[in-house]
């Protein structure tokens, strides 16, 4: 009797012949989702940073904020007529009639050299675990005045009103100065009130010099002893404008318009000198409160500031939240190794697995942003790094079943770790080098899955 033939082989399940396309869409999802936490921990860098700089302000309110010095500039008042219209009554009709007015103004004269020279002495300030960079400074200004040229502002000598001339300076916050200041003008001497002529600036200070006449020697000095935090700033006011600072801090910044034309910086400290024209500038040696558009206003006078800042070392939160921004990169990375695994050994591994790995990477920026906080970011960042390895590594003995594929990952984890803070140390090239770090990477992954048939795999 014939055998009966066989009955054709039932086709595969939908999912069992795609199990492999489902497992990756699987790990994709899980990846995004673990974008949450990571945005939790952004978001929570944001708040201890906001933290942080309520209390360097809470600081920084009651000793003095950055410090920006304008001047000393010379005020001369004068008077001059104009014309106006007016209406009175002539013949007991009202009618406008032209009068001659007298009027007063102002002309303010820069100095033709301009000579800063002192020390400056930074410390830290606590509020709870958070600090702000303060400094005490003794500047000895000098210099002098050219004799004012009346004539080119079309002033008539006989206008001008010397008994009440005044200097003026500008200084952003008079709550850093802690003594009673005086200027010696020639023979002259004049105490400082507070106060500042020049149009735009709320905060600065003021002498009169009721004894100046046409023909006075104009070489001034004074010594501005000031207090501030963050930094300095000054305007070069002179034809020629000095300054020279010398400190015990080891990490300025100098910034602004003019960079040091020499520099010294050291473990115990910085010496700078600034030599400036009046070349680099946009505002006059003169000028009246009568020209249009004045101007010794902030906004000319600004973009030509320059100075330091006394840096408290590396911005760890800045620093936090730029690694943070590589977290889905680490993730993809890990998840991507144990994947690999999967594929290449028939391991097979939950997905609550890759979610616990995936929970243990994002620890990883929560022990970098508290521990930060206390050491520094060098430490802080190996600690975590290292404790998040170590849990990834021990689990990964029981998951990976295996000690050499343990050892693959922990040396993974010890690359990516080192790869990211190289990048994080680096300004100009970290898009360079990040960019050749994922072509490695993905090189490594063609290479290691080059013989696998993927329409095969289940």
């Amino acid at each position: 009797m014939d055998a009966l033939p066989k009955p054709p082989p039932l086709p595969e399940p939908f999912f069992r012949r795609n199990a492999i396309s489902f497992k990756m869409a699987g790990i994709l999802i899980l990846a995004l989702l673990l974008l949450i936490p990571l945005a939790l921990i952004r978001s929570l860098i944001s708040e201890r940073q906001a933290r942080r700089d309520e209390a360097v302000m809470d600081i920084t309110s009651t000793w003095g904020h950055q410090q920006v010095v304008v001047g000393p500039v010379l005020i001369v008042p004068y008077e001059y007529k104009t014309k106006s219209w007016k209406e009175e009554v002539v013949n007991g009709k009202r009618e406008r009639v032209e009068v001659l007015e007298t009027l007063a103004a102002n002309a303010f004269f820069l100095p033709s050299e301009l000579s800063v020279a002192g020390q400056v002495d930074p410390s830290k300030l606590h509020r709870g675990i958070y600090e702000a960079i303060v400094y005490k400074s003794e500047l000895a200004v000098s210099g002098r005045f050219s004799p004012p040229d009346f004539g080119a502002l079309g002033i008539a000598p006989e206008n001008v009103r010397w008994a009440q001339a005044q200097v003026t300076m500008a200084v952003s916050d008079l709550r850093g100065v802690g003594d009673v200041l005086t200027m010696k003008l020639g023979e002259l001497t004049g105490e400082f009130v507070p106060g500042c002529r020049l149009t735009g600036y709320d905060s600065g200070i003021t002498a009169r010099f009721p004894g100046l006449q046409a023909g006075s020697n104009l070489s001034f000095q004074m010594t501005l002893d000031l207090k501030g935090s963050g930094g300095v700033q000054f305007a070069p006011v002179g034809q020629k404008t000095r300054v020279k600072m010398t400190s015990s801090w080891a990490d300025p910044s100098f910034f602004g318009a003019f960079l040091p034309t020499d520099r010294m910086v050291g473990p115990k400290g910085f010496e700078a000198s600034w030599e400036v024209s009046w070349y680099g500038r946009s505002y006059p040696q003169q000028t009246t409160d009568q020209t249009k558009g004045y101007a010794f206003s902030p906004e000319q006078v600004e973009p030509s500031l320059f100075g330091v800042n006394f840096l408290s070392g590396v911005d760890s939160y800045r620093m936090v939240e730029r690694a943070a921004k590589y977290g889905i990169l680490f993730i993809a990375l890990i998840f991507t190794a144990f994947f690999l695994f999967e594929i290449l050994s028939a391991l097979s591994i939950h997905t609550v697995q890759y979610t616990l790995v995936g929970a243990a990477l994002c620890l990883f920026y929560l022990a970098l942003l508290s521990l930060s906080e206390f050491i520094r970011f060098g430490y802080a960042y190996w600690g975590g790094a290292v404790a998040s390895s170590l849990l990834i590594v021990f689990y990964s003995l029981k998951v990976l079943g295996g000690g050499l594929r343990t050892l693959i990952i922990a040396v993974a984890l010890a690359a990516i770790y080192t790869y990211l803070y190289v990048v994080l140390q680096m300004q100009d090239y970290s898009l360079l080098f990040g960019t050749a770090g994922l072509f490695v990477v993905l090189g490594i992954v063609m290479y290691a899955t080059r013989n696998v048939d993927w329409s095969t795999r289940k």
